[in-house]
């Protein structure tokens, strides 16, 4: 049986070896067709490819948008399954943006099926939701760190709508007093470490998921309250297309923006099949450069 090796270490050598830049695969329609190919399971597994093509050697992560393969059925899910697998195989860091929660027995099976070693829809770590309370994530999270992966749970997103839910005060918890936004990161914060070996990690196996565009104190977040070891992995989708500035990560996260994964999709995407590899490639030397 080979060695386990830790999501966290995985995500630091990929930092160490392309910086941070994280390829979205999110074949939604309109991308399809710009690209001339078909709104079909035949059409999102070859945009799948291609992305993870031109990725591979430049960039070290990429996240597949779950929705968009799932909503052709039983083909996406097979063109989601081929597209997993070689990225994978090409040495990328996956995560699949499914963002699933719910509670015992049925998000052990959404465990099962993306985190398990040997599943067809395996992934190096998975987007949570976890508003059945982010104790229900506790046993995926074990089960997750046990087999060398990872989790991101949704903490600050950037959509307009989550404002007024995430910066809501706790009451009811040993957290009272936190807004929503602020517990989701200080509790997965603790756990990582809580790990026996956390001193000796660079990075934590769960993480979260930040808009790029969120004002964190405004959520209720004080991002001098996380710069210790481990640090805390921050999935951070919304730069580029939607308006998130990679030059004022240090602005905007403070300390957390040692872990900050820079996700970029519509933007690279949208240049087309012909010029996705050299806007990899540049982007994630922009990326790298920044050396926050």
């Amino acid at each position: 049986m080979s060695e386990v090796v830790p999501f966290g270490d995985r995500l630091a050598a990929a930092f160490a070896a392309y910086g941070r830049l994280c390829v979205g695969v999110d074949p939604h329609a309109g991308l399809l067709d710009a690209w001339g190919l078909p709104d079909s399971g035949e059409g999102v597994r070859e945009f799948g490819l291609r992305v993870v093509d031109a990725a591979a050697g430049h960039a070290g992560i990429v996240k597949p948008q779950v929705s968009f393969f799932e909503r052709h059925g039983a083909a996406g899910y097979l063109a989601l399954e081929r597209v997993l697998a070689e990225a994978r195989d090409a040495g990328l860091v996956v995560i699949a943006d499914a963002k699933r929660g719910d509670i015992g027995s049925t998000l052990a099976g959404y465990a099962d099926a993306w985190l398990r070693p040997g599943s067809t829809l395996e992934a190096d770590a998975l987007t949570l939701n976890p508003y059945q309370g982010l104790a229900t994530l506790l046993p995926v999270m074990e089960q997750a760190a046990a087999v060398g992966k990872g989790v991101f749970v949704l903490a600050a997103t950037s959509n307009p709508e989550a404002q007024a839910l995430q910066t809501a005060e706790l009451r009811r918890s040993s957290r009272a007093g936190e807004t929503i936004a602020a517990a989701m990161i200080s509790g997965i914060d603790s756990w990582n470490r809580e790990r026996p070996d956390a001193a000796q990690r660079t990075f934590g196996d769960a993480g979260v998921v930040i808009g790029a565009t969120v004002d964190l104190p405004q959520m209720g977040v004080d991002p001098d309250a996380y710069g210790e070891r481990p640090t805390l992995p921050v999935l951070a989708p919304g730069f580029g297309h939607q308006g998130g500035d990679t030059g004022s990560i240090r602005e905007v996260f403070g300390p957390l923006a040692a872990g900050v994964i820079v996700n970029e999709s519509r933007s690279i995407l949208a240049t087309g099949p012909d010029e996705i590899g050299e806007t990899v490639r540049r982007r994630a030397g922009e990326v790298a450069e920044l050396g926050v």
